[in-house]
């Protein structure tokens, strides 16, 4: 896809610092994090750094619509990992604002309820580029690319099916840590094996102090 790849270094060489630019540049990653991994973190932070981020702002999921199939963690549980694993980087910051509404947790109403608190910053949303594939289908997907710029997130070597996307509002980055995952991580807790330097150590210490992902957990 390399009209999205031209328009990813478009988008760069915008970001810029001082009186080149006029409006805070804002990075919304949503994710269930269940738990939060290095993945994020790193996706997060290349980015903050790609695009010119000035603030990288995480948005836990509240009910997801296409994670039906399996138990969740407790919303809490996961804001609060979330909280641990992004406290050391001041660019990073966490919101409540899909946990705290009611009712499932759609891209759009995240990215309403954050340009209602924002009104003035462009919105860059962050997300895998499996995810990103099947934007169209995901609801009142116009009003989305109205929204935001979003950034797809993939493996080097792996490419986007870009098809039907507005490629002026669609950009990939590769980044390399992405090759962890949380499905690997809550599944390595639950057959015993240590989940250290995939998840952040404070996360490592929260899964085990509330016994997360475990056979016999709790919540």
């Amino acid at each position: 896809m390399a009209r999205v790849a031209a328009e990813a270094s478009a988008h760069r060489a915008r970001g810029g610092t001082g009186a080149r630019r006029a409006r805070r540049r804002t990075g919304i990653m949503g994710g269930t994090f269940d738990p939060v991994h290095h993945g994020h973190l790193v996706a997060a932070s290349e980015a903050a750094a790609e695009f010119g981020l000035d603030e990288v702002v995480f948005v836990p999921t509240g009910l997801q619509p296409f994670k039906t199939d399996r138990r969740v963690a407790p919303a809490e549980h996961r804001y609060l990992m979330t909280v641990i694993a992004t406290a050391s980087n001041p660019t990073f910051t966490v919101s409540r604002v899909d946990i705290d509404r009611e009712g499932t947790t759609y891209t759009v109403d995240t990215l309403r309820d954050l340009r209602a608190e924002r009104p003035e910053e462009e919105f860059f949303f962050i997300t895998g580029a499996d995810a990103l594939s099947q934007i169209l289908t995901w609801k009142n997907a116009e009003e989305l690319f109205e929204a935001a710029h979003f950034i797809g997130v993939t493996r080097p070597g792996h490419d986007l099916d870009g098809h039907g996307l507005p490629v002026d509002k669609v950009s990939l980055l590769e980044v390399p840590a992405m090759a962890i995952s949380s499905t690997a991580c809550r599944e390595r807790v639950e057959r015993g094996k240590p989940v250290w330097y995939l998840v952040p150590d404070g996360v490592v210490q929260y899964i085990n102090k509330h016994r997360l992902y475990r056979v016999d957990e709790g919540g």
